[in-house]
């Protein structure tokens, strides 16, 4: 259908960069190419930018801000870009100097404006730009391969030497959320050197990465707008997984195939004008070496010993889970996980099913994506209501409240304010805000909330102690539901959280990070749902049941080390769309 990608088509420009939905299998495409254009001779380096990354978890190493080798490939280097880590160092570099020299209290004052999400993302940042635009790290490696977050974040990391710019352009105060200027218009330069380099097509290829299915190729097709925009032109399409070993009589395996080509006849036209390549659709998980190594070898089955036994009493049903909720008296549920695992379909199964039992729900996203009003065509019940936390939205109401409580301000303090409410926080705080007073509706019905990935999902939790002092810096009141958050989400009585993860080794090593995580915060997640299984189907072609067989450890590993209660979730023909179709999954 499409030509095969292999790292030829892209060997042709110093920088590479994979982008895409959640879980289209970014890190693995990117991972694959890495290790193939160093065994071909290339040195090269791959770089997460994703504040979830699990480059860790494909090469089975610990890794650092500083690229290390990898043992057994030579000429390749790997490294995240830690954002916490980053952030410390920053924080060092600008406040170090005044240390000693300045009254404690002011110190302490630079300490608590260095402190919000906008200093995170700066410093994360400035690693990249320091790859980005740096000669020398030119001139060792042959190439540099960056495994970028879910779509949005990308995009904003991206977009970020315009915005920063801009926002030194037009500041006349000195100081931000970010701490002194000074310190940042020197970077103006590199961060110029960073733009230019994403836009020149002899420097930058940008590989959209997409499973193919028709949200995966709507997310593909409006990055590409979206960087197109912003200069970064020179692009490709991989679609990955593609399915190709059909068997008739297969009903699972006719239904898989059936699903992929319809997909693939949406593609739009503006994807359509893009050059596309195909990965085929492997049983096999994408990491260590060897099955990486496996991809651009035409290996589609990899079979691997069947000595993996499941009881299968051990596993729960979607049906059993809404009877917990609605005898427990549930009150807040969250679904969260690595992108792309179907967040968004469970906290919609959930919420269909709970009505069915008689409660009033609310179910909202906190996620840029928004895919929940794709579901519903119409909820069927007014005991079932639907939202969006929308970013722009919210930023706007958020402005506009702060600046008509600072009336009585002079001309010169509002100007300031003004200035301070451009600053790229705000987003955060007014998000975190609607947030909490989704949560605050808990009092009269359910709440499910299908959270963002989960890098964003974790700063929004764990930020409450820096939104209380941002917000009462900047409106002198904390709101009620703020301070209740945290409180309601460490109540176990009144929430639960979700893990949702699919039965491949990185989404389940995923979910487990952001379970310790939780922990650590007070929240004790007891539920963890595991989607899409094809274990759970009666697929006979040999691919089909190759990936079955391969799922058995990791659902395993979850129902036996992981999760309180697990729920086992088949792979369905059909997505279940509109409020009849998920009913019937979950009565």
């Amino acid at each position: 259908m499409y030509p095969t990608f292999t790292p030829e088509v892209a060997n042709q420009t110093p920088f590479l960069f994979f982008t895409g939905k959640g879980g289209v299998g970014k890190t693995s495409t990117a991972s694959a190419t890495a290790v193939s254009l160093a065994d071909s001779g290339k040195k090269v380096l791959i770089v997460s930018t994703d504040p979830a990354s699990n480059l860790q978890d494909v090469f089975g190493m610990e890794l650092r801000n500083e690229p290390q080798p990898v043992k057994e490939v030579k000429g390749l280097y790997v490294c995240n870009l830690d954002p916490e880590e980053a952030a410390k160092h920053y924080r060092d570099k600008v406040i170090g100097p005044y240390k000693g020299k300045l009254p404690k209290s002011i110190v302490a004052q630079m300490e608590e404006q260095l402190s919000g999400a906008c200093t995170v993302e700066i410093a994360a940042f400035d690693e990249f730009t320091n790859l980005l635009a740096d000669k020398s790290v030119l001139e060792q490696f042959d190439h540099i391969l960056f495994d970028t977050a879910p779509t949005g974040h990308t995009l904003r990391l991206l977009k970020l030497p315009t915005a920063w710019n801009g926002f030194l352009e037009d500041s006349t105060h000195g100081a931000s959320c970010l701490g002194p200027l000074a310190g940042l218009t020197e970077k103006k330069e590199l961060y110029e050197k960073t733009v230019h380099a994403l836009s020149d097509r002899e420097q930058t290829t940008l590989i959209l990465v997409s499973r193919p299915d028709v949200a995966s190729f709507k997310e593909a097709a409006r990055a590409s707008i979206e960087l197109n925009d912003i200069g970064v032109s020179n692009q490709l399409l991989v679609v990955n997984g593609l399915y190709q070993t059909k068997k008739d009589g297969d009903s699972t395996s006719e239904a898989f195939y059936s699903k992929q080509q319809k997909a693939i006849q949406s593609i739009s036209p503006y994807l359509k004008a893009m050059n596309i390549y195909q990965l085929p659709f492997v049983s096999y998980s994408l990491t260590g070496i060897n099955n990486l190594r496996c991809l651009f070898n035409n290996k589609v089955d990899v079979m691997t010993e069947d000595n993996v036994t499941l009881e299968r009493h051990e596993l729960e049903s979607i049906q059993g889970l809404v009877e917990n909720y609605s005898t427990q008296g549930t009150r807040v549920i969250m679904t969260m996980g690595k992108g792309g695992v179907g967040k968004t379909t469970i906290a919609s199964l959930l919420a269909v099913g709970l009505v069915e039992k008689g409660h009033r729900v609310h179910l909202t996203t906190t996620d840029p994506a928004a895919h929940i009003a794709d579901r519903f065509q119409d909820t069927g019940t007014e005991k079932l209501s639907i939202s969006r936390i929308n970013p722009e939205v919210e930023v706007e109401k958020y402005k506009q409240e702060v600046l008509n409580e600072a009336v009585n301000l002079g001309d010169e303090a509002r100007a300031y304010l003004e200035e301070d409410l451009r600053s790229p926080c705000t987003e955060e705080i007014a998000v975190f805000r609607a947030f909490a007073n989704v949560v605050a509706r808990a009092d009269n019905e359910i709440v499910i909330i299908d959270t963002a990935p989960t890098g964003h999902t974790l700063l929004l939790l764990d930020a409450s102690q820096s939104y209380h002092k941002e917000l009462e810096r900047s409106t002198g009141e904390i709101p009620e539901s703020v301070k209740n958050l945290l409180p309601r989400l460490r109540n176990a009585k009144e929430t639960d959280v979700v893990l949702v993860t699919l039965p491949e080794a990185t989404p389940v090593f995923e979910a487990a990070r952001l379970q310790k995580d939780l922990k650590r915060a007070g929240i004790h997640p007891q539920t963890w749902v595991i989607n899409q299984s094809l274990y759970k189907t009666e697929a006979s072609e040999e691919v089909l049941r190759a990936k079955a067989n391969s799922e058995k450890k990791w659902i395993k590993e979850v129902s036996q080390h992981m999760a309180s209660q697990t729920i086992l979730l088949p792979w369905l023909e059909e997505d279940a769309i509109g409020y009849d179709a998920m009913r019937k999954l979950t009565t």
